[in-house]
């Protein structure tokens, strides 16, 4: 199936990037961020039909926390982890959506709130996707 609409980014929100977030948690970020980018398209949170919200250290529902602060509660939220590439995919899918006509308005918002040091694998108990064995 071929896309059958032309995508256009219309808006733009960022938070400013600071050191150490333990003053901010994501859930504020988000809503920052998401809010601004609403402001600069013009349009109130009621014309997103889809998100795809992208995140690497959170829980599994994080998208959720965050866009219902907004009033985002009957859409379909899309929660994206792909490591380097989570943002990229949550822009991705966001313009799929629009592409195929699944939606006319969608919105990608990505945050992160990182801990000290280094990046390191969380969970223990399984095998790392890094591991080459």
């Amino acid at each position: 199936m071929a896309p059958t609409q032309k995508v256009y980014v219309v808006g733009v929100g960022m938070t400013k990037f600071i050191k150490p977030r333990d003053l901010r948690d994501y859930p504020d970020m988000g809503r920052e961020a998401a809010a601004k980018a609403l402001l600069d398209a013009g349009i109130t949170y009621d014309k997103v039909q889809q998100a795809a919200v992208g995140y690497c250290y959170g829980d599994s529902t994080c998208g959720q926390r965050t866009l219902y602060q907004l009033g985002m509660h009957q859409i379909p939220i899309i929660n994206v982890n792909n490591n380097c590439s989570t943002g990229s995919t949550a822009l991705y899918l966001a313009r799929q959506a629009i592409e195929y006509g699944a939606a006319d308005c969608t919105m990608a918002l990505g945050f992160e709130k990182m801990e000290a040091g280094s990046l390191g694998s969380k969970f223990q108990d399984r095998t790392n996707p890094l591991d080459k064995t």
